[in-house]
């Protein structure tokens, strides 16, 4: 049929992770007597580790690589996750931190002359914007997000890109289009011209911490651990496309703020006593929305309860959903009689 397995390889945080998925691509390719080269996989560059690694990443997979992704939520949630426990590298709001932030830039910058250098496809990363089709207004500005994110990926080298709704794909596929033209890629562009360090790839955005960053945090948080536990593992909430780790950048900031006593632009120290009030607040707010019946039905306090709890916790829990998932419901044995 021309075609063949193609894989995705998320959360790598080494060449060696990716020496074990050849490893295991070549066994299953020898036991289906399949010509070695036949499965495919692209690399998500979503963890701060494997963004030093990538040279030795696209070289352990070089006979099943079809080029590097960048997992832009995940990279900065590893970010916040490797750097948590030094108070230099303190984040401003997550709205703060978008893809022109220094170390971002630095990041796909990287990844692109990368990709290139060894005649890999470079990926863009997710655009979450999420059009509301009641909503002129909220798709208007999503169209337009996300067409001068993906203008700039095609701009920069990319070589294609990933969207997180299909009412985007026109957008996107017009960035690249007016950049390649009829083109399958551009691997022939070196990419952007420049030496990046291990400096650039560590450059803390600057910015400021607010309380409507800090209550978005929250919001954010447990509404998608609420759809979680439900079993909707991508939820649209305020418009965007909300994953397991755009709720893990919600908490780990908040977990990192109190930590070394963040300060609020307005004076206030983010304090636990700050962040359990606030998230009163916000689940009155939930409450209000889902209405009493729906708010107990999906357990909304219990996902604020986890949340709460890794984002509070004095030891950093790895994932978020690792507690989360003593909520899920549980299957039902069956009886003997």
């Amino acid at each position: 049929r021309g075609s063949g397995p193609y894989f995705y390889l998320p959360k790598l945080e080494s060449h060696l992770e990716a020496r074990l998925w050849n490893d295991v691509f070549v066994f299953a390719q020898e036991t289906l007597g399949l010509p070695v080269g036949t499965i495919k996989a692209t690399v998500l560059i979503e963890t701060l580790p494997a963004s030093f690694e990538m040279d030795e990443i696209l070289f352990e997979l070089r006979d099943h690589s079809a080029g590097l992704n960048a997992g832009r939520w995940d990279y900065i949630f590893s970010f916040i996750k490797k750097m948590r426990g030094n108070p230099a590298f303190v984040m401003p709001d997550r709205d703060q931190v978008t893809m022109s932030t220094p170390f971002m830039e630095a990041y796909t910058d990287l990844l692109v002359h990368t990709c290139h250098k060894r005649g890999a496809h470079a990926m863009g990363g997710m655009a979450a914007f999420i059009p509301d089709r009641s909503n002129p207004e909220v798709t208007e500005t999503a169209l337009a997000k996300v067409r001068a994110d993906k203008e700039k990926e095609a701009r920069k080298g990319h070589d294609g890109t990933w969207v997180a709704h299909p009412d985007l794909i026109e957008v996107a596929a017009k960035a690249f289009v007016e950049v390649l033209g009829h083109a399958p890629n551009q691997i022939d562009n070196p990419g952007p011209v420049g030496w990046i360090t291990a400096n650039d790839l560590l450059a803390v955005p600057s910015g400021t911490i607010t309380e409507a960053g800090l209550r978005k945090n929250i919001s954010v948080g447990i509404r998608y651990i609420t759809s979680w536990i439900q079993g909707t593992g991508a939820a649209a909430i305020f418009n965007l496309m909300e994953d397991a780790a755009t709720a893990e950048i919600s908490r780990s900031q908040i977990w990192q703020w109190v930590r070394h006593g963040a300060v609020i632009e307005d004076g206030r120290v983010v304090t636990e006593e700050l962040v359990r009030s606030l998230t009163d607040e916000e689940l009155a707010t939930i409450e209000s929305e889902f209405g009493k019946q729906n708010y107990e039905l999906q357990n909304v306090a219990g996902a604020a309860e986890v949340f709460l709890k890794v984002a509070l916790s004095p030891s950093f829990e790895e994932f978020l959903t690792i507690p989360a998932s003593d909520l899920l419901p549980q299957p039902s044995r069956p009886t003997t009689e």
